[in-house]
């Protein structure tokens, strides 16, 4: 460690004296984290995450930290995987700043066991895809106990996105019998409650996870996933 330090000091003493050399490091820009949440992405690193070794999207996305953003896509080309956080939530908020690439398909998961078997906010920035939606990821019998729901997550996400710009996510789980809603930068497009609780094995709690969908027809090829900020609220 003491050898890498010592020759990027050389490196940059060298960097300085090229005429005209503006390669100088700089931060990134401040996390915003609203009132009230608690960051579990540091900016710096993925302590506190893991990436699951038995989701059937695949075991080894691409997860890594670059200039302070959670940067993620498929490796190989095809196949995906979650990371997940270490500690699991019961009743929570989840706030993300993101930035997808189009035709790239990822989603939230709420109260997810170690494989992904979750309640999934669907992410899918695709042709066809819906953003705020419900979706039971590995779960059987998920059902909006409302005979007409409350939104039409396929269209009205359309409108609160920005494309090519920095969006906000929100996500809300809570009670025994799980109640879901998201919103798009502050336009609600989610208002869910399941008829039961149709969590993996019956679990009232568990990991929050962000996915890289596996498969050719839900990515492409050099596209990313970024999220800037990742924040809870425990309820």
């Amino acid at each position: 460690m003491k050898n890498i330090a010592a020759s990027l000091a050389v490196l940059v003493s060298l960097a300085s004296q090229i005429p005209g050399f503006i390669g100088t490091e700089v931060q990134p820009p401040k996390m915003n984290v609203p009132a009230g949440f608690t960051p579990i992405f540091s900016g710096k690193d993925l302590t506190g995450w893991h990436v699951s070794k038995t989701n059937h999207h695949g075991i080894t996305p691409d997860y890594h930290v670059m200039h302070g953003l959670v940067v993620g896509t498929q490796q190989p080309l095809g196949a995906g995987g979650i990371l997940l956080t270490d500690k699991k939530y019961k009743n929570v908020e989840v706030y993300l700043e993101v930035k997808p690439d189009w035709g790239c398909d990822s989603g939230l998961f709420l109260r997810s066991d170690e494989a992904g078997n979750a309640y999934q906010v669907t992410l899918d920035y695709l042709e066809g895809g819906v953003l705020g939606g419900m979706y039971g990821e590995g779960l059987t019998d998920v059902k909006d106990a409302s005979a007409t729901p409350k939104f039409d997550a396929g269209t009205i996400w359309q409108k609160a996105w920005k494309r090519e710009d920095w969006n906000r996510v929100r996500a809300r789980i809570e009670g025994d019998v799980p109640h879901v809603q998201a919103w798009i930068n502050d336009q609600q497009v989610l208002d869910f409650t399941d008829t039961a609780n149709h969590a993996s094995g019956g679990i009232t709690e568990g990991p929050i996870a962000i996915q890289i969908h596996g498969g050719p027809d839900r990515w492409v090829p050099g596209g990313f996933w970024r999220w800037r900020v990742i924040a809870v609220k425990e309820l």
